[in-house]
């Protein structure tokens, strides 16, 4: 059973989210073994400059790049990442477990984004549109399409 991780900068604050994950955890139950690993946001200012936000990526970056799973396929999800489709995105994480890479992490951002260190370590970088996400609400979105790859390649109808 393939193993995917999420790492995610910040937690979740709003109840109607945070049960949007559950929900989906729970549909994956019996499809991959999923952890999700929460790194504490770091603290800035109301109206951060430049370099307190480098600052700030970086220090989130540290902690992101410390707990990335060992031998994981790693995939940051990041504006100037390339968009696909669903199927693409099943077939996806269906090659990496054929290329013997159980292990999946998925990497996601703060506010201000992914440090340049962290995404030179992904080996893919992946984005979903071009419209702007609040992060916490890209997690539910995530999962959501996680579930539905994994219908894809079981033949299931959810995808239609």
């Amino acid at each position: 059973m393939q193993q995917i991780t999420i790492l995610c900068v910040g937690r979740l604050k709003e109840a109607y989210l945070a049960d949007a994950c559950a929900e989906y955890q729970k549909r994956l139950q019996t499809l991959c073994k999923l952890q999700i690993i929460e790194i504490p946001a770091w603290k800035l200012p109301d109206d951060p400059a430049p370099a307190q936000i480098m600052q700030a990526l970086e220090k989130e970056g540290a902690a992101i790049l410390e707990k990335i799973p060992q031998n994981a396929a790693v995939i940051a999800l990041c504006v100037e990442g390339k968009q696909q489709s669903s199927e693409a995105f099943s077939r996806m994480l269906q090659d990496y477990a054929t290329a013997g890479k159980d292990k999946v992490c998925f990497l996601i951002g703060g506010s201000h984004g992914l440090c340049d260190a962290v995404k030179r370590r992904a080996d893919k970088r992946l984005s979903v549109s071009e419209m702007t996400f609040p992060h916490q609400l890209f997690r539910v979105m995530l999962l959501e399409q996680i579930y539905r790859a994994k219908q894809i390649e079981r033949g299931s109808k959810y995808h239609k």
